[in-house]
């Protein structure tokens, strides 16, 4: 049994390793903060123009989902498997619960924001309220203070687009951080089970930290990749974490006998 629990936490020794080397030097990313709230005060600017307070969004819980609309890779997927979640969960936008489009480039102004408002709503299949979908704009002191709540980090490249991951964050009323749903297409049912704990005011945490340990974001390519040296590292450290354990106990057993012999 004691060699059992050992392994286990071993298991967890290259995840561990490398996911704090990774918070020391996260330039690009999503840092998950679950259980944290963010600062529901926040004013913005709906895609009419007018300023909204991000409590006046949260009288239930909410999926947001921060990009930018002029991006030219992972926000238009991301968006597209928005949309169809709204038309496939079986809960009701506006109802059980309502959706946030956060620009996080502060220079994109409302008008845009209305366009693509449009553009989405007038893809989906069934038909919403039109407030439990806003998309919002925002000064760069706001959006920052959100996005720092949340862990997203962004930075602008030498293209003048920014580098960025993509996911949907799931809040309760309160603001609190309930999940992140990583990807562009997402399933329902499990969407619609982390609304309903965001509702009872609980989070989970999600298995994308393994598979941001086994995968890596190549931003040429758009897409992940398998991470072969931080997998092989994890594995050396595994084996050699191992194989001290298991002549530690050798080791333990042999002086044990003699004592036993010597008796």
């Amino acid at each position: 049994m004691i060699i059992i629990k050992w392994l286990l936490i071993l298991l967890l020794i290259p995840i561990a390793v490398y996911s704090f080397a990774d918070e020391k030097k996260i330039e690009v990313g999503i840092d998950e903060k679950l259980g944290s709230y963010i600062p529901v005060d926040l004013k913005f600017r709906n895609a009419e123009g007018d300023t909204v307070r991000l409590n006046e969004l949260l009288n239930k819980p909410a999926i947001l989902a921060l990009v930018y609309y002029d991006c030219p890779g992972v926000c238009h997927p991301l968006l597209a498997g928005l949309s169809e979640l709204v038309d496939r969960i079986e809960m009701q936008p506006g109802t059980d619960f309502n959706v946030i489009t956060l620009s996080f480039d502060h220079s994109e102004k409302p008008h845009t924001a209305r366009r693509w408002k449009k553009e989405h709503l007038n893809s989906l299949k069934r038909s919403i309220p039109e407030d439990s979908w806003s998309f919002l704009t925002g000064d760069s002191v706001s959006i920052n203070k959100l996005t720092d709540a949340v862990g997203f980090y962004f930075k602008k490249d030498s293209n003048n687009t920014f580098l960025h991951s993509g996911a949907l964050i799931v809040l309760s009323e309160k603001g609190m951080i309930s999940r992140y749903i990583f990807g562009s297409i997402f399933l329902p049912f499990d969407v619609k089970m982390a609304l309903i704990e965001a509702q009872r005011g609980e989070f989970r945490p999600t298995v994308n930290k393994i598979l941001q340990f086994c995968y890596s974001y190549d931003r040429e390519g758009n897409t992940y990749v398998f991470n072969v040296k931080k997998v092989f590292g994890g594995a050396m450290i595994l084996f050699v974490a191992i194989l001290f354990i298991t002549l530690t106990i050798r080791s333990n057993a042999k002086k044990s006998k003699r004592g036993v012999s010597n008796g």
